[in-house]
């Protein structure tokens, strides 16, 4: 691989992959507080409103540090990838205008309604402000995917005389069938995040002794909506998804799973070691037939091997992909696990006294971080070689005029000034939970303070 190659490779998975920190968290966190606000208007309680504003105090400082990130990555197009975005400009532009023109100024006007316009617009105009700013995260979400899913399974487009990729059906590129699962099930990874971060925070003030009613409070919700999600996760959406790589990136179902031979009743990986050089998967621990089952409905279904595909169109590092994918489903498969058991003892009103069960919860909220970017990079890894599948080589695309040594120079000065936005965020948000939400001044004209339930 060429040396330039490399480095404009690693510069843009470290700036998406550090951006993607923040926006996951923010749509995570958006329908949640939509329901809190739900919540305070149906019981007319202020202390959920306090929970609203106490998140709302969080999403906005992801939201900042998510635009300051984001915005690097569309100048990246230009200096790092100008031949891949010659090529596919006429496509991709009009999803990233839309996310921008509609998507990112409704969520951002509406936020700065929702944080400073409380008084003004009363409890019934707070709530939609809420709900559209939750509209709009996931609008540009949604954008987004419809962008990289063109990459992953080219639609509405037409080649011109120059070889450059044109769109003729925006239609078909907004209901691309690869963007609407890609997109639920990164929306429903997106509320695990919210939702374990949610919970934590609420174990956290339940073991500290500060702020319990809160606390619990936390605890209900981010546990209820951190089940569902992740149960989500599993079936439809990544059911389905790992559909969509069967029927259209079969070699990269291949890589995922460690296949290299065509096999009827193909046996799904535990864990293994794939041995690219000898074209096998070493210390393997299998389930039999159940990959084809999951894959095709079929115990006995074909999957096909690595060995039946040109090598040149294989992922160019398939034991990264593999253990990506692998880190993902093992880490969602942990947090159906952690949730169910906590929503049992929730159930069963024993949580909140069962503090080995919320050091547990307390705990995990990373790992749906990690979870996530290894979904991403399975997303990513998997597409490769190609930039737009079957169409567009990575190879092909950089910006050959920008050599190695430039990019290292800009990608070393994006890790240094990253360092000090994640220690900013990180202050803002630690000063923010440990003030808690009890502090926050009531702005509404709700009034009425109903007791919360203790368990």
């Amino acid at each position: 691989m060429d040396d330039a190659l490399l480095v404009h490779r690693l510069h843009f998975a470290f700036t998406i992959t550090y951006h993607y920190l923040f926006p996951q968290l923010t749509m995570g966190l958006a329908p949640l507080i939509v329901i809190f606000k739900t919540l305070a208007l149906w019981k007319k309680d202020e202390r959920y409103n306090r929970a609203a504003r106490f998140w709302a105090k969080i999403f906005a400082v992801n939201f900042v540090i998510g635009i300051v990130t984001g915005i690097p990555m569309e100048f990246q197009f230009g200096t790092n990838w100008s031949r891949f975005s010659h090529y596919s400009g006429g496509v991709i532009a009009t999803a990233l205008a839309m996310e921008g023109v509609f998507a990112f100024f409704l969520e951002s006007s509406f936020l700065g309604l929702f944080l400073y316009g409380e008084k003004r617009i009363g409890p019934r105009w707070h709530w939609v402000a809420a709900f559209v700013v939750f509209l709009g995260s996931w609008l540009s979400g949604y954008f987004i995917i419809v962008t990289d899913a063109w990459m992953q399974h080219p639609v509405g487009f037409e080649l011109a005389a120059d070889g450059t990729a044109h769109l003729n059906s925006f239609w078909a590129l907004l209901n691309n069938p690869w963007a609407f699962w890609q997109y639920i099930h990164n929306m429903s990874g997106a509320v695990v995040t919210g939702s374990f971060v949610m919970a934590a925070v609420g174990a956290f003030y339940v073991l500290s002794g500060r702020q319990q009613e809160y606390g619990r409070l936390f605890l209900r919700l981010g546990i209820t909506a951190a089940l569902i999600s992740s149960a989500f996760q599993l079936f439809p959406s990544g059911d389905a998804q790992g559909k969509m790589v069967a029927l259209h990136q079969p070699v990269t179902l291949a890589a995922m799973e460690g296949q290299f031979s065509t096999e009827s009743g193909a046996s799904i990986v535990i864990i293994g070691q794939p041995n690219v050089p000898e074209k096998r998967l070493d210390n393997p621990i299998v389930i039999p037939k159940m990959l084809s089952f999951l894959t095709y409905r079929h115990w006995e279904a074909e999957v096909k091997g690595l060995n039946d595909f040109d090598q040149d169109t294989w992922p160019d590092n398939i034991p990264l992909l593999y253990f990506s994918y692998h880190i993902m489903v093992g880490l969602g498969t942990l947090f159906i696990a952690i949730a169910a058991l906590a929503a049992l003892l929730l159930w069963r009103k024993r949580l909140f006294d069962a503090r080995w069960m919320l050091w547990v919860v307390m705990l995990s909220f990373p790992f749906p971080y990690i979870a996530n970017t290894a979904g991403w990079m399975v997303a990513e890894l998997g597409r490769q070689p190609w930039l737009v599948y079957g169409l567009f080589r990575t190879s092909d695309g950089y910006s050959q005029l920008v050599s190695a040594g430039n990019g290292w120079f800009t990608l070393l000065g994006f890790m240094g000034m990253y360092t000090v936005l994640g220690i900013t965020f990180l202050f803002l948000v630690v000063r923010d939970v440990l003030s808690g939400p009890k502090w926050l001044g009531a702005q509404s004209p709700l009034e009425h303070q109903a007791p919360l339930p203790r368990e």
